[in-house]
């Protein structure tokens, strides 16, 4: 008899045991932690986008003429030249392009208006070199320090604050441990 209740207060120990959550989060789980909310909720920067019908002067505008051609290269808008006057007595000629975006655009367009469109031009992706820096607050909070590297987009050259003063930022989430799901971060 005082073997069949050890074997029976044994296995309640085990299974109350078992059914504990993992208290603790280390390194690597902190770093998959962040890449799957990374995943679902992607770190980016935006800039405004003119497209439609736009005049070039062959002068003043060179420049950003040859960012919408650098676009249509990589196949993501199309430009139809629909007038070209050159002005009498002068060098400067004048250039109406029809610009559109094109379906290969669409991943980096986030909202659209008749003639602007809200563009992706940076990304943040989680940094494979710097590790992931963290600290338990508590048994079921953490804060972890991550660093995300800057990818640039097509639409990069179009970002009017563009600062290249770093090619990363450091970025920190509050992980709360929750009983069903383990480990999440907190908005």
């Amino acid at each position: 008899m005082k073997k069949l209740t050890f074997y029976i207060l044994s296995i309640l120990i085990i299974g109350f045991a078992g059914c504990t959550t993992k208290t603790t989060i280390n390194q690597d789980e902190a770093g998959s932690v962040i890449t799957d909310y990374l995943k679902a909720n992607p770190e980016y920067k935006t800039t405004r986008f003119n497209f439609g019908e736009i005049k070039f002067s062959s002068k003043s505008d060179k420049l950003d003429l040859a960012k919408y051609k650098i676009l249509e290269s990589k196949g993501m808008v199309s430009l139809k030249l629909k007038e070209a006057s050159k002005k009498f007595l002068s060098k400067d000629s004048s250039f109406v392009y029809q610009i559109t975006l094109t379906e290969k655009a669409s991943p980096l367009v986030l909202k659209q208006d008749e003639d602007k469109a809200t563009v992706k031009v940076v990304e943040y992706v989680l940094s494979d070199e710097k590790p992931v820096d963290f600290s338990q607050v508590n048994s079921s909070t953490s804060k972890v320090t991550v660093s995300l590297k800057k990818v640039n987009t097509d639409f990069a050259p179009f970002d009017k604050d563009a600062s290249e003063n770093s090619n990363f930022i450091t970025k920190t989430y509050k992980l709360k441990l929750s009983k069903d799901e383990g480990w999440k971060v907190q908005k």
